[in-house]
């Protein structure tokens, strides 16, 4: 061994054991503090970290290639953090940043989603009131270079990384639009970056107001009352659609000061128990109430969780709203940040979440895992009647059950296809271009007969090729035969029925244009009005929409869903919405 390897062994040695000694230490201060059984544990913590840190070392003395120290530890916390839930996770001091945007909503940049359309970078939608919009930078711009530097092969997060920087800086885009001759150049100050939780609000009809939430970050609470109030100026509002889908939660002080707009000041909406005695606490509200009678209908599907579950969760627990739509994420664990060494930190669950009824409704349970580490849902056998505040029945585990249940719609293929190739998309930048203005705003603009058939003409050259139900399963259906050696015997027969069902994309997109027009129009309008738009071209033949309007002009039904004593099913792991 050279004297330069057993100095770095010496010095690795020594540093290696001050490392554990302050582990040990830290690890016994903090835990004693907490709890008398770390004092049990300590012997088994302390072999264990002596393991790993041996192992490190000789890994990164003897190992026949060089390695990276940092990158090898991070892939051993995350896949030491991965064997215990999806929402426990080490966040570097490189993601500081993006954790902060995800918590409060800022960020420094321009203001623009981007996407990455083959080798291309391309605007997907700036955000109405920032750099980008005010700029004059559209969706389905592409950026050829940034500061001049090219973005030929580079990866979004990449592209993101130089875009976002400290207010005030400035970015220099060399730009590619249809229907512009030459790649031009525009340049952009950076500014502090808040994404608004409430994008858009307004009225339904004459009577029913909207309220689209689409997180819980820093103040979400705020918008969603001065929503209601700007709403409530309207003296035919009756009542009021809260739309959670697709919202996948965040601050826990967010939720409970939602519900509090519309419950009694005092009232307990969450309370959250853990292992470590002082993450039990009970949430109650703590303002005075907006509005107690105003009618509420709260939608949601598989993609609401975490926050967006304890608001439906407790409104419904305390019979103060009728939900609509499908079963909710299922989502009842909570997390807090830890702060680590070097400005990192660890996300860590510390507890479950109960709602007013006392219910959990966390579906999947990642303390018993098989021993492939598969996780399950809550068994049947265990899942819990519960009481509303009315005596209604709901049950733990799975989610939020609606009480008003509807099947989600599902997307042809052929749609599937056309968004994955964004031939959608792309059609729509070439419509901005051909359409200065568009009639009406996103709620009445529809697309017209003889503009369908120009983009049937647009798709005319393009690759978009896809496979339908009907040739999927024949496809099956011939795997099987071939397995049980029947497929000789029945190959004329299959032949002639793979000519007969084998897709025409022109009788596809006529057969779903209905479906296909709606994705039009949504990415159309959000050209000319931005989030907001593309909001309001989506309410006006949406399912879940409908059902609340129907259910918000009969007061009867309204009523009658939310004092309804007629025991429900119990929700069952295998029934998927």
């Amino acid at each position: 061994m050279t004297l330069f390897h057993k100095t770095s062994e010496s010095m690795f040695r020594k540093t290696l054991k001050r490392f554990r000694y302050i582990l040990a230490i830290t690890a016994i201060g903090g835990y004693a503090l907490l709890s008398y059984s770390f004092v049990d544990n300590y012997f088994e913590v302390s072999k264990n970290l002596d393991i790993f840190a041996t192992l490190f070392r000789e890994l990164n003395i003897y190992y026949v290639d060089e390695i990276k120290p940092g990158d090898l530890m991070k892939k051993g916390i995350d896949s030491m953090l991965e064997s215990l839930d999806p929402y426990t996770d080490y966040i570097p001091e490189s993601d500081i940043e993006d954790y902060r945007y995800m918590t409060t909503g800022q960020y420094g940049g321009v203001g623009a989603l981007i996407l990455q359309h083959d080798d291309k970078i391309i605007v997907s939608e700036p955000y109405e009131g920032f750099p980008a919009q005010k700029s004059d930078l559209r969706a389905g711009d592409v950026l050829l270079e940034i500061n001049g530097i090219s973005t030929k092969g580079k990866k979004t997060d990449d592209i993101s990384k130089i875009l976002k920087g400290q207010p005030g800086t400035s970015v220099k885009l060399l730009i590619e639009r249809e229907g512009e001759k030459k790649p031009f150049e525009k340049v952009l100050t950076r500014e502090e970056i808040k994404v608004k939780s409430v994008p858009y609000s307004g009225m339904l009809n004459e009577t029913v107001g909207y309220i689209k939430l689409t997180g819980f970050t820093e103040d979400a609470a705020k918008e969603v009352k001065d929503a209601l109030v700007e709403l409530k100026k309207d003296k035919n509002l009756k009542s009021i659609v809260l739309d959670l889908r697709g919202n996948p939660g965040g601050l826990l002080k967010e939720a409970v000061d939602i519900v509090n707009i519309f419950v009694e000041k005092g009232q307990e909406v969450v309370s959250t128990r853990g292992k470590v005695k002082e993450w039990d606490k009970s949430h109650k509200t703590l303002n005075p109430p907006l509005d107690l009678e105003i009618p509420i209908v709260v939608l949601v599907n598989r993609g609401s969780a975490s926050a967006s579950e304890i608001v439906a969760g407790s409104l419904q627990d305390l019979d103060r709203a009728v939900i609509i739509g499908q079963r909710s994420y299922g989502k009842g664990l909570v997390q807090q940040t830890r702060p680590l060494s070097y400005n990192c930190q660890l996300k860590v669950t510390v507890a479950k979440y109960y709602i007013p009824s006392g219910r959990c409704i966390q579906a999947l349970d990642y303390t018993h895992r098989d021993d492939d580490g598969k996780v399950h849902k809550v068994p049947d056998s265990l899942i819990t009647a519960f009481r509303t505040k009315n005596g209604r029945t709901v049950y733990d585990g799975l989610g939020i059950s609606p009480d008003v249940h509807l099947k989600p719609e599902k997307t042809s293929n052929i749609v599937v296809s056309l968004l994955n190739k964004n031939l959608v998309f792309d059609y729509a930048s070439r419509y901005k271009a051909m359409h200065p203005a568009i009639e009406g705003n996103g709620l009445k603009f529809r697309l017209k007969d003889d503009e369908f058939d120009d983009f049937v003409k647009f798709l005319s050259d393009k690759d978009y090729d896809y496979t339908s139900k009907s040739e999927k399963t024949l496809d099956d259906l011939k795997g099987i035969a071939e397995k049980e050696k029947y497929f000789d015997d029945v190959k004329p027969e299959y032949d002639a029925l793979k000519l007969k069902i084998k897709h025409n994309k022109k009788d596809d997109l006529n057969k779903n244009k209905t479906e296909l027009r709606s994705f039009l129009e949504e990415e159309i309008v959000s050209r000319y009005y931005f989030q907001k738009g593309r909001i309001m071209a989506t309410l006006k033949d949406d399912p879940e929409v409908l059902s609340a309007l129907d259910v918000l002009s009969a007061p009867g039904k309204y009523k009658d869903i939310l004092t309804s004593l007629a025991k429900k099913d119990k929700p069952k792991q295998d029934n998927e919405d």
